[in-house]
């Protein structure tokens, strides 16, 4: 059983907001009470799994009409948060949501401005409990924080180790407000991620990536997964992001398979660019590209590489893992994947097996290069193409896409995606030559707050690479790569 304990210590998610409710003695809920709180009770109620939610609510969290009706189910139980007065404060709980509460547990105040606010003494951490309160204390049980261990690992390790305390019989302590938030002094960290894959509910969310731009919550689903399928949101699916605090969606129009019809008005458009190749029989796509491209794939074969079909295994992986850790530097610039430890790199292949194929280049049996081609719905997207920098000169990555091209032909594929195109002038012209053109297609951003709409007017939510022209971006890229080198050797130097 998936045993839950939450601590709803404050009725909004926003730290600000709920410190001046509870310093000036508001308990009339206004706009977004407890939204946190709703979030999480619907998906311990769409899950299939055996799960157990004791909730502790504080004076200032009573539960409004909404949140009783999903705490209604049976996995669900009320408890009582102390604040400072037990026997009142247990009296207005039970009273307001009409349960029997059989469990308390403390709100402890490690910092004095918080001690003033919940207005104790400025020695009380905590209320005193007296003697003979009827309630049982939660503290007998053995509990993590699952919200501090999200704040030190990914979402993925996280996970890892809910699951092994689950299976220890341990008890998951959050609090609602550090859902979707990082923590400065608590060190408490977003927790809905792993939260989402233990209970196994709302997979429409799993590859969502939610971020700050300036003073907006973007949404949009991550790199090369919104080009897999489509994306093109219901109002349901609107309404529960707008419940998580975000203020606009972006999605692509997968417009080379499935465009958009009769988008709303208020949906905004931008311009994008996917590389794309439309497949054909490898012989004919053979015949089609320059003779150039032609003698760099034959290239590689005299140097004695063996381009092939790779089993996603823990030998692939580490030979992935040496390549990421040749060099810190790949195209002028400070490469992402280096410094990634061997057990993080073998998580990468098996977790993505079942949906890609994996194309190694061998030398002497050693892997000098592979790509990872990620299959979707009408699309393949090319995730990575990388290749050992001591062999350049042996036309590696020719071989790898001329394979690529192949395996896809193989699989009666119908179009190949390659990134994008107009950052990387060189990498551009790489793509040209192995018959990948330019495919412009709209990106949609939906507002929903008034932020998100106030932004949208402003133009805060597009990216500047996108706003600037191209001979501007040509000339400010050697720059940028300075200063991501830079920032590479500053971050060694305070190694």
């Amino acid at each position: 059983m998936i045993k839950i304990r939450l601590d709803v210590d404050y009725p909004y998610s926003s730290r600000q907001r709920s410190f001046l409710t509870v310093a000036l003695n508001i308990k009339k809920p206004g706009k977004g009470y407890l939204q946190n709180s709703k979030v999480i009770a619907k998906m311990v109620n769409e899950s299939r799994e055996e799960v157990r939610a004791y909730w502790f609510f504080t004076p200032y969290t009573t539960p409004d009409r909404e949140l009783l009706e999903l705490l209604n189910s049976d996995p669900h139980e009320v408890c009582l948060h102390v604040a400072t007065q037990p026997y009142p404060e247990l009296e207005h709980l039970e009273k307001a949501t009409g349960r029997k509460v059989k469990y308390y547990t403390v709100h402890g105040t490690a910092r004095l401005i918080a001690r003033i606010i919940w207005r104790r003494k400025l020695s009380q951490a905590k209320a005193p409990i007296p003697a003979g309160f009827p309630l049982k204390s939660f503290y007998d049980y053995p509990t993590i924080h699952l919200d501090r261990v999200c704040y030190d690992n990914s979402p993925g390790e996280a996970l890892e180790i809910a699951r092994q305390s689950v299976a220890k019989g341990e008890v998951l302590h959050v609090h609602p407000e550090w859902l979707f938030q990082r923590g400065t002094f608590n060190h408490r960290g977003p927790y809905y991620d792993s939260l989402r894959a233990l209970l196994e509910v709302e997979a429409d969310f799993e590859a969502l990536a939610v971020r700050k731009k300036s003073f907006l919550k973007m949404a949009g689903f991550s790199e090369h997964y919104e080009y897999l399928s489509d994306h093109v949101p219901t109002d349901e699916f609107l309404k529960r992001l707008a419940e998580r605090g975000v203020d606009l969606y972006t999605f692509i129009e997968r417009s080379w398979c499935c465009p958009v019809a009769n988008p709303p008005k208020n949906w905004l458009k931008t311009q994008d660019n996917i590389a794309l190749i439309k497949i054909v029989p490898y012989a004919d796509w053979l015949a089609a590209v320059g003779k150039k491209t032609r003698n760099m794939i034959r290239k590689a074969e005299k140097s004695g590489v063996k381009t092939e079909v790779a089993d996603p295994s823990d030998r692939l992986a580490e030979g992935i893992w040496k390549i990421y850790n040749e060099t810190p530097i790949r195209q002028g610039r400070a490469f992402t994947h280096f410094g990634w430890p061997l057990d993080k790199t073998k998580l990468m292949v098996s977790s993505t097996a079942s949906q890609s194929t994996f194309i190694g280049s061998y030398l002497n049996g050693e892997l000098v290069g592979f790509i990872q081609l990620v299959h979707g719905e009408q699309i393949t997207v090319m995730s990575q193409i990388l290749s050992m920098q001591k062999h350049w000169d042996k036309a590696v990555n020719n071989a790898l896409v001329a394979k690529a091209i192949e395996v896809c032909a193989a699989k009666n594929e119908t179009w190949l995606m390659y990134g994008r195109m107009g950052n990387h002038p060189s990498l551009d012209a790489f793509k040209e030559s192995n018959e990948f053109s330019k495919c412009t297609l709209t990106r949609f951003y939906v507002p929903l707050t008034r932020r998100g709409r106030i932004a949208a007017k402003l133009g805060l939510h597009r990216e500047i690479k996108d706003v600037l022209p191209q001979p501007i971006k040509n000339t400010l890229i050697p720059a940028l790569n300075w200063a991501s080198r830079t920032k590479l050797k500053v971050k060694k130097r305070r190694r």
